[in-house]
């Protein structure tokens, strides 16, 4: 692991449109930032990209079709945008494609049914999507795969827990045959979700994991070494406990596949700062932890991060900008943290680095 002294933030250029639940990622040194919602909370249709080494932000065709909340996938010379909610908030089942070398938008084979909060990865050039919510605001069990070629989704057997907003992982260790899509935690109608569970992308079967051990909204979840981090969130009083309110909680809870069960509660691995709705991520041989929601009046600034040798959490440079609800897109021995809730939309676009040894 790297030492705490090799970490550093590197503020990029702000972005031409203050914007929250937007979605970035990252390709071929440019960082693709997409729609959102602004000061009125409606979706947005901007669509901006920032070259990384020239440090300029370039003002893109809007998307066709406004969008806040939606899955975004490079895919070669292609960015796909899916799902998510429009202007009135209703969800969406368009799918929209830019052309990077063109320079224009299409549209793309459509979802069989509406959804938000799609969690989405990409895997030798084809996209899986799993859950969201429906119109009718029921989180949806749907899993389904798109291949460009094809311009099609092919439906895959349902998720035993229907869930939006989860968190997605692709598990890329040597033994290929034992690669998975891992969803963990999320949200089930308005209530957090503990179901973890695992979609094998060979034999196409479901297994069921053992449960988070805590129920937490807006909690974060890494996945380092194939080691699974829940991290933080704001926890719910208990059913009988009427006059108790939501506390903000510093909770880590670590899964290991080769033990096959969480961690037990314990003090010495709790995370510094009590913390909710935050960015999480894996850099330097550390689990990270960026900003969020905590008990002080405004968003936090404090990053920390967890030294998986040495099991404990050691504080890292606080990022420029304190907040919240912001979005984040890994790259190159980097975490782009993107927008998000400062006092009102941010335009902020930072990154922690790993600092280059000379």
């Amino acid at each position: 692991a790297a030492g705490t002294d090799a970490f550093v933030w590197v503020t990029f250029p702000t972005m031409p449109t203050r914007r929250v639940y937007c979605s970035a990622t990252h390709h071929d040194g440019q960082l693709f930032v997409l729609g959102g919602c602004g000061g009125s909370g409606r979706a947005l249709g901007a669509a901006e990209v920032l070259d990384l080494s020239a440090q300029r932000w370039t003002t893109l065709p809007p998307l066709p079709t406004p969008r806040a909340g939606a899955a975004a996938l490079a895919l070669g010379k292609q960015i796909l945008v899916v799902g998510g909610v429009d202007a009135t908030q209703s969800p969406l089942a368009s799918v929209e494609v830019y052309h990077v070398d063109e320079g224009k938008w299409d549209k793309a084979a459509a979802l069989a049914q509406p959804s938000m909060g799609i969690s989405a990865v990409q895997r030798d050039g084809a996209i899986y999507a799993l859950g969201g919510m429906g119109a009718d605001t029921s989180p949806q069990a749907l899993v389904r795969v798109y291949e460009p070629a094809k311009d099609h989704w092919q439906p895959l057997p349902s998720m035993p827990t229907p869930c939006y907003g989860a968190s997605a992982f692709l598990q890329g260790n040597k033994i290929f045959i034992l690669e998975s899509y891992l969803c963990v935690g999320g949200r089930q109608g308005k209530l957090p979700v503990t179901a973890f569970e695992a979609f094998d992308l060979e034999t196409r079967n479901w297994t069921r994991y053992p449960s988070v051990p805590s129920r937490r909204a807006f909690a974060a979840c890494a996945m380092a070494d194939g080691i699974v981090f829940s991290l933080g969130g704001l926890q719910q009083p208990g059913p009988h406990n009427f006059y108790s309110r939501p506390h903000f909680v510093n909770t880590v809870e670590i899964f290991d596949p080769a033990q096959g069960a969480w961690s037990k509660p314990n003090r010495a691995i709790r995370m510094r700062e009590k913390r909710a709705d935050f960015v999480a991520g894996c850099l330097g041989g550390r689990v990270v932890a960026v900003g969020g929601l905590g008990n002080q009046s405004c968003p936090l600034d404090s990053v920390e991060g967890f030294n998986i040798l040495q099991k404990k959490w050691e504080p890292l440079p606080p990022m420029p900008t304190g907040r919240c609800s912001c979005s984040s897109c890994p790259g190159p021995s980097l975490l782009f943290v993107i927008g998000g809730v400062s006092h009102g939309p941010s335009s902020a676009v930072e990154a922690l680095c790993l600092r280059e040894v000379p």
